[in-house]
């Protein structure tokens, strides 16, 4: 695990406060998640069409958002993604979630317990039929499997760049500092974005994780996709994800830092 330097320090203390004032007022978050149903939500699905709920994957039930797999008898690649229809640049996320029950067979080891909220992501609509994961930097959220450590709060860079301590990230997923949190607890979540610049990642209250330079990487993009190498990734959708075990989100909300 990877620490993170003692010059990206006063960054965080300086940054955190100034944004932190604008929390006071609670009537300036957004309800991404209504509470209620899926409206202002895209789903896309591997393999199926454009908002395609195959086999009710996403649903809401008692006021929670759940990304299940209880309908399927077998896991075959069914990744899903929820997308807000809104794109954001500047701004605060707070996302409250768990893992509930055992994984769906079939789904792949790294998938147990394994959830994120994409940030800066390609819209839905852009997502190739069979494409798995969308351009984005992943806030990367995972359980406790009762043995050992792991960290929630990650961050992961399908087809993006980061950078970590002023220097380009190796690897495609870098770990917080975070706990682990075992069992079907929830977890409470903050991710401030300042568009390309630079990233925090907060648990139940405490930074786990900054990160700067959010680009386009180098990697083959999926067909379509037209942001060349190394262009700043300013704003984009946000997309909770779905990858073969339950996962509940029952707060959503977003606080807008555009004006600041």
């Amino acid at each position: 695990m990877k620490k993170r330097s003692s010059l990206l320090i006063p960054v965080i203390f300086l940054v955190l406060p100034a944004y932190g004032q604008q929390n006071s007022n609670e009537n300036q978050w957004i309800p991404l998640f209504n509470g209620k149903d899926l409206s202002n939500w895209d789903i896309k699905i591997t393999g199926y069409p454009l908002n395609e709920n195959y086999m009710d994957i996403f649903s809401v039930k008692d006021g929670i958002l759940r990304g299940s797999y209880d309908r399927l008898d077998s896991f075959r690649g069914e990744f899903g993604h929820l997308y807000s229809r809104q794109k954001f640049s500047h701004y605060k996320l707070r996302v409250e979630y768990r893992f509930t029950g055992d994984q769906c067979p079939g789904g792949p080891e790294w998938g147990v317990r394994n959830s994120g909220a994409m940030l800066h992501a390609q819209s839905a609509e852009s997502m190739d039929l069979n494409q798995d994961f969308p351009v984005s930097v992943e806030t990367q959220f995972l359980g406790g499997l009762g043995d050992g450590e792991r960290t929630t709060a990650n961050v992961c860079t399908p087809y993006t760049d980061i950078d970590f301590n002023g220097q380009p990230v190796e690897g495609h997923c870098t770990n917080s500092t975070s706990k682990t949190y075992n069992g079907d607890q929830w977890v409470m979540v903050e991710i401030i974005v300042l568009g390309d610049s630079i990233a925090h990642h907060i648990v139940e209250g405490d930074t786990v994780l900054t990160y700067t330079r959010m680009r386009i990487g180098p990697d083959m993009k999926p067909a379509g996709f037209c942001m060349p190498d190394g262009a700043p990734l300013k704003e984009g959708h946000i997309a909770l994800q779905a990858e073969s075990h339950n996962v509940e989100f029952r707060k959503v909300e977003l606080l807008d830092l555009s004006g600041h």
